[in-house]
């Protein structure tokens, strides 16, 4: 498939957004816990990968978890501890913005863990990760990838647009030197971690549209049967004419334009 125009993206996405909104039916009906990482390197397009799942469901039921860097508590505790403190109870589902592989690209790749740390990391994780899904967590684990060359594009994007300039860090300005470096960690995570019981699967993000599709296609076929009827819902006419709107106390700001 070319690159996508953009109505041809909103009409294939269109049609994947009833089937996610039919998987939270799912998740609330039967109390699946539902957790889905989104890795991969800085500007790869996590960001919209998640809001294209996510933006049609209940918040209130599909949460996004994107921690910051720990404090001075939290860099004492285990450290599995606070990303289990995020992790969902029956019927909801949780989307990781970089998750606890955090440990295993940036914090090796940067210096802010010890070789010892990420080995440790690196052993300790499938067992983690297993004790979640024998628990019953369905747990899907995603690589967002892309070239330097659309990387560089990206960040140099983020540069010159003042309402994406945010999403630009120092940490990120370093890193692009890194691109080597973050291959190697990731391969290394990789052979480590891609387990029978929770493997991971490499998305292309050089088009980050056509990427998307490509990953809820993905999330929701794998998905158990996940064809639950909507309640039924009696809207019975009012009975009389609708009511217009009323304020006493105070009254509407003016309409934009003013």
């Amino acid at each position: 498939m070319g690159k996508l125009k953009g109505k041809q993206y909103r009409n294939l996405l269109e049609s994947m957004e009833e089937e996610l909104v039919a998987m939270a039916r799912w998740a609330a009906a039967t109390g699946a816990r539902i957790v889905v990482i989104f890795e991969g390197r800085d500007t790869a397009g996590k960001g919209g990968a998640i809001k294209a799942v996510a933006s049609r469901i209940n918040p209130r039921q599909c949460r996004t978890v994107a921690l910051t860097k720990p404090d001075a508590h939290e860099a004492g505790q285990w450290y599995f501890q606070r990303y289990v403190a995020h992790l969902p109870s029956k019927g909801e589902i949780v989307l990781f913005d970089r998750s606890w592989y955090n440990r295993a690209g940036v914090e090796k790749v940067m210096g802010f863990a010890d070789p010892e740390e990420v080995e440790r990391f690196l052993y300790e994780v499938p067992t983690f990760e297993k004790l979640l899904i024998d628990d019953g967590i369905l747990l899907f684990k995603y690589w967002l990838s892309c070239d330097q060359e659309k990387q560089e594009e990206r960040l140099a994007e983020r540069l010159d647009d003042p309402l994406k300039r945010w999403k630009l860090s120092p940490i990120d300005l370093v890193a692009r030197t890194q691109y080597r470096a973050y291959t190697l960690a990731r391969e290394e995570m990789l052979k480590a971690t891609h387990t029978a019981h929770a493997p991971w699967t490499i998305v292309d993000f050089n088009d980050q549209k056509l990427g998307r599709l490509t990953l809820i296609r993905d999330l929701l076929d794998r998905l158990p049967d996940t064809d639950v009827e909507p309640a039924e819902v009696e809207f019975e006419p009012l009975g009389h004419e609708p009511f217009e709107e009323e304020f006493g106390v105070l009254k509407p700001i003016q309409s934009f334009p003013a």
